[in-house]
């Protein structure tokens, strides 16, 4: 398989399958959790019930906080959560 061509035929079946068993967050979503915090409550989308690398805000109040400040506080609602 020298050529060029022949190794991509070959090569991007495999890597279409490997892509498509990877998940995305919206199939791991989880019903919305209101967060109470000092500075009001925050709706946040947890995700997997074992990590909170995608956990997100998605409302809260922004003259209050940053986008930052609120993904954080449902990041520690997720490890809350998982018993970290």
């Amino acid at each position: 398989m020298k050529n060029p061509l022949t190794k991509a035929i070959v090569f991007l079946p495999f890597v279409a399958t490997v892509a498509a068993c990877i998940p995305s967050p919206k199939d791991l979503e989880t019903t919305p959790v209101q967060v109470q915090s000092p500075k009001g409550v925050v709706t946040c989308q947890l995700y997997r019930p074992d990590r909170v690398t995608w956990d997100r805000a998605i409302d809260f109040p922004a003259t209050k906080m940053s986008v930052p400040e609120a993904d954080a506080i449902c990041q520690q609602e997720g490890l809350r959560r998982i018993g970290k």
